[in-house]
């Protein structure tokens, strides 16, 4: 026999599960009360990462019946609701949304359901990514930069590339500026013309002459 759980979710502490609760009872589920799940979190967070819920879907079995009362209960937006339907779905159990009438998504209706859902998702990933591609073209065209800062300032850097010029050793530099030698040979690379660089092929070796 199928057992039913249940999945209430509120944003903060002083909201409740209750109207979430008689809803369900009123859709015409009886839960048991040791399978509904009730969780205090932002909606902002994906389903995998909400601890009630992860708890919940290590309970769930194949069989099983899963009853939401919205699809925000299911994912922090269109893209993480399609990934936990289809997770569950995998796992051989229905997901009830009653803001949907109360159809199973992972049923032939529910699937056209999820085509629509997935459509979305689609949209907000392409709106991400454009507006991240915007984002990075408006900060480069104010002469932003990317990227770690150098451990090193300006000053020390025009240091660091005379005193490779000179031979010093690339240990010896970063003993003495207290940083790594990858920073100090990142230093050398973008100082030195490549046909030096090729030359000077470890750490510590000095130019051929």
């Amino acid at each position: 026999m199928s057992r039913v759980f249940a999945y209430c979710r509120t944003s903060t502490s002083d909201q409740t599960t209750e109207n979430q609760r008689r809803e369900i009872e009123a859709a015409g589920f009886a839960i048991d009360k040791r399978r509904i799940v009730e969780e205090v979190i932002s909606g902002s967070v994906a389903a995998e990462q909400r601890p009630g819920f992860a708890k919940l879907v290590d309970r769930l079995e194949s069989g099983d019946v899963l009853i939401v009362t919205k699809l925000d209960r299911l994912g922090r937006n269109a893209m993480d609701v399609r990934a936990t339907v289809e997770r569950l779905a995998e796992m051989g159990v229905r997901v009830h949304c009653l803001a949907l009438g109360g159809v199973d998504l992972t049923s032939s209706a529910g699937k056209m359901t999820m085509q629509v859902i997935a459509a979305v998702a689609e949209f907000e990933r392409d709106l991400l990514i454009e507006r991240t591609q915007q984002g990075i073209s408006r900060a480069k065209a104010e002469g932003k930069t990317f990227g770690r800062p150098s451990a090193l300032t300006d000053e020390q850097q025009v240091e660091v590339t005379r005193r490779l010029a000179q031979g010093e050793a690339v240990a010896a530099l970063a003993r003495e500026f207290d940083t790594t030698r990858q920073t100090i040979m990142r230093i050398r690379l973008k100082a030195i013309p490549s046909a030096t660089a090729q030359a000077w092929p470890r750490g510590d070796e000095k130019p051929f002459r």
